[in-house]
């Protein structure tokens, strides 16, 4: 009944966010709508009033009769749309036909100017619309993606913590139920103390994630619908209402020309058109369609059942990690301001120019006879003033660039401006979402070290899963992986699953990694000592992006690459479907008839790359530039194949599987196997646990002796057994390692060497302080016994081979 009750309420927790997210949605369709129905609207008007002066210029000598019905046929028009009458273009439309009504009597000469100078600008000021428009839809629709993949990230963090949630209750509850069974229960209760407070951890880091989610989507929201929508929908207007006025005070000035007698009539249209307002339509705009504007709903905090904490917590273990990103994120947000301050500026020029080239036309009215000859009479001498009145008007007129250079000219200038526009809007939402985090982190933060105080943080011995130091019989780079699971054992090949841990534990929010070169010396190194058997990474001071190149280098350097040669094709054929379901069916199709290992891997490789990018706002490195950087080392063509030409499908490919890895990838309840965690936590070494019951060493000690035999038989031609060993009476012998000179090596480095294998053998030794006193005794008698002359019995025994890493060292199993 319970677990019904919490089900209930985790899918009522789900239905909200997926109806609030829905709402959204929905919204975000009908503001697409509106600004088609704006953009039919605008055009419309243009268009009506482009065949309104097409018609005035033809009905002209009819006078009243004619005007009337003109002016009749349009006013019917406007009151049956009547969509847009609060607007200021609408105003002055409504003015403009009434004045129409009233100016029954026209010269003749206002034909010539209504039917050429009017008409083209209107028809040009409707092309520009139609443009502007449709990048202002594409600005949109980009803006609305970026706001639907913050609702969704919020969605998938959301789940993550759940999910998390869920564990920790359930591990609360079995050490409860240990703490109740107090007889011989001890070793039991520090276990389960142990997985309690690791699945507290990972619980508080999705924790975390999803508040810093919670943050970004609200500040998104704000951004999107108090900012952004506004500054699309200025831009669509853009030298929208400037052309109409220009055009409409052309036909002003003909008209205070050729007609004296209406100068009142042209007072009051004039006082209209000069209220001709952008900002005023815009806010008209938007209160008319208030339903479809309006900033939506908070997104409110959704905690698990039962868990108090509602805020970021910088707790002892993950402070550190938290001070990190606050940094990274402080510097992010400093070079993104200075980027967007100029993006800024410069879209202020950009405005102007454009402003300047939609200027830029013919309807200046021309000037009168007497300025023309009093600004002449001044310009010029009296003798030059005779017979050259004409010549300075061709002189001005033959400065200025032809009509169409004008126009290629505004076009290049449109480019400019919505790309300066996109990456103004782009980076200040981007500015946004990580000032919302950069907030929520610093207090946290602050009020953590409001409380503790600077106190050091722990210093705790930590190590990632790894295998026992021991040489392979196939090789790990430049082999095949396929027969170095088979023969190892590893599932997840052990450079591969050490490095993901690596770069999850420390490199989620670093700006370019796998973009980001690492040292080659270095890459180098890890390299090999991965493929001497051991871990080079469990050490938290490794180079990031060398960590990174090893993890490329890997895949890179296999002799069959991940996907199979003899599927790339097919795989690149439907990684160009365009239908996203039918491209996840097919390509799951393909990769389900790869062998379970290669599956398991891939699905473990992809997820964690998803992974990567759901923090592209800090990393920089979105599924594309994923793919990028992991295409060449995945996919490899024929030896035909043009690389060159290959690589953007393969870019697209893995882009693809990437973002749709969940869908084709099999689920670990249809393919068993290690799957990837988004919050991993630092493994505590299996000696400092001391857990164990009499049979888990009977069962260790049975597969130990398995393993052993198999690996002695391999080395004893190479290397003596070193270590410690039981005798049948009861005596403990020790065998120490020996230099190539013949020196035993001191108690300090076989420590280290011990402490190094520690974390790769399946055996734990427990040595207390009496034990190591008596050790070093026996060292000092052994190197005093050295320095006599050695025995026959001592000389025909060579000293231990070593390895090209160190002395080698191997601890013998209790008999």
């Amino acid at each position: 009944m319970t677990s019904h009750v919490k089900l209930r309420k985790e899918r009522a927790g789900v239905v909200d966010y997926e109806t609030q997210i829905k709402e959204v949605r929905c919204q975000l369709v009908d503001q697409l709508k509106v600004l088609d129905l704006q953009l039919e609207q605008k055009s419309q008007q243009l268009q009506d009033l482009t065949d309104y002066l097409r018609r005035r210029s033809e009905i002209e000598g009819e006078y009243a009769r004619s005007l009337d019905k003109l002016a009749e046929r349009f006013t019917s028009k406007i009151k049956r749309k009547e969509p847009c009458s609060g607007q200021s273009v609408a105003q002055c439309w409504l003015v403009l036909l009434a004045q129409t009504r009233q100016e029954s009597k026209d010269h003749s000469g206002v034909s010539d100017s209504c039917s050429t100078t009017l008409t083209q600008p209107l028809t040009h000021c409707l092309e520009i619309t139609q443009r502007m428009a449709k990048r202002t839809k594409d600005v949109c629709s980009q803006l609305q993606d970026g706001l639907l993949k913050v609702t969704t990230e919020l969605q998938t963090a959301w789940r993550t913590y759940y999910q998390y949630h869920s564990e920790y209750e359930s591990a609360e509850g079995k050490l409860k139920e240990a703490e109740k069974q107090k007889q011989g229960a001890s070793k039991k209760i520090e276990k389960r103390q142990c997985k309690v407070q690791e699945i507290q951890l990972k619980c508080t880091k999705a924790r975390n994630d999803y508040l810093l989610n919670l943050a970004a989507a609200n500040t998104s929201m704000n951004k999107y619908y108090l900012q952004d929508l506004s500054s699309l929908m200025d831009c669509s207007d853009v030298g929208y209402h400037l052309s109409l006025s220009r055009v409409l005070r052309s036909y002003l000035s003909s008209r205070s020309l050729a007609q004296q007698n209406l100068s009142g009539g042209l007072q009051q249209l004039h006082t209209v058109v000069s209220g001709l307002d952008q900002i005023q339509d815009r806010d008209n705009l938007l209160q008319t369609h208030t339903n479809t504007f309006c900033l939506p709903l908070r997104f409110h905090y959704q905690p698990h059942e039962g868990d108090q904490v509602c805020e970021v917590s910088a707790e002892q273990e993950i402070r550190c990690e938290m001070e990190t990103r606050l940094q990274q994120l402080q510097s992010k947000l400093t070079g993104f301001t200075q980027e967007t301050e100029e993006a800024g500026k410069t879209l202020q020029a950009a405005r102007s120019a454009l402003m300047e080239g939609i200027s830029d036309d013919d309807l200046d009215p021309p000037p009168s006879n007497s300025q023309t000859q009093g600004s002449l009479l001044h310009l010029q001498s009296p003798s030059q003033s005779q017979g050259q009145g004409g010549s300075s008007e061709s002189l001005a007129s033959s400065s200025r660039p032809s009509l169409a250079r004008r126009r290629a000219n505004l076009q290049e200038t449109e480019a400019l401006y919505y790309a300066k526009l996109k990456e103004y809007l782009c980076k200040s939402s981007l500015i946004s979402k990580l000032q919302a985090k950069h907030d929520l982190l610093k207090v946290a933060v602050e009020k953590a070290e409001a409380t503790t105080g600077h106190q050091p943080r722990k210093s705790v011995r930590v190590r990632s899963k790894s295998q026992p130091s021991v040489q392979f019989t196939h090789k790990l780079f430049t082999g095949d992986m396929l027969s170095f699971i088979q023969a190892s054992g590893q599932e997840i090949p052990v450079v591969v699953e050490s490095c993901i841990r690596f770069i999850n534990l420390n490199g989620l929010h670093h700006e370019g990694i796998f973009r980001v070169p690492g040292s080659q010396g270095k890459v180098n190194s890890l390299r090999d000592a991965f493929e001497r058997g051991e871990d080079p990474v469990a050490d938290s001071r490794c180079d990031l992006d060398s960590v990174a190149g090893v993890l490329k280098l890997y895949f890179r350097t296999l002799a069959n690459p991940l996907f199979p040669q003899d599927s790339t094709a097919q795989l690149l054929e439907y990684a160009q479907i365009d239908n996203d379901t039918e491209r996840e069916v097919k390509l799951k199709s393909v990769i389900s008839s790869y062998p379970p290992p290669v599956i398991i891997v891939m699905r473990y490789l992809f997820a964690f790359l998803h992974h990567v990018s759901q923090y592209s706002d800090e990393n920089m490195m979105q599924p594309y530039n994923l793919a990028v950087c992991f295409g060449p080392s995945l996919l490899r063509g024929a030896q035909d194949d043009d690389v060159v030409t290959l690589q953007p499908q393969i870019n697209s490919l893995v882009k693809s599987i990437i973002l749709q890895h969940e869908s084709i990838f099999p689920s670990p309840a249809e393919l068993q196997g290690p799957v990837y965690e988004k919050c991993m936590t630092l493994e505590q070494d299996d000696c400092e646990e001391g857990e164990g019951d009499s049979e888990h060493h009977s069962k260790e000690e049975s597969e130990w002796k398995g393993e052993r035999s198999q690996a002695n038989s391999s080395c004893s031609s190479r290397q003596p057994p070193l270590g410690g060993t039981v005798t049948p009476a009861g005596k403990f012998t020790l065998q120490f390692p020996m230099t190539p000179q013949g020196w035993p090596l001191s108690p300090g480095y076989i420590s280290k060497e011990a402490q190094d294998l520690s974390s790769s053998e399946d055996i734990t030794v427990q040595v207390d302080k009496e034990v190591c006193r008596q050790m070093n005794s026996v060292f000092k008698e052994l190197l005093s016994r050295q320095s006599l002359p050695p025995d026959s019995s001592t000389s025909s025994h060579p000293p231990p081979q070593q390895k090209k890493g160190g002395i080698g060292w191997r601890r013998e199993k209790p008999v």
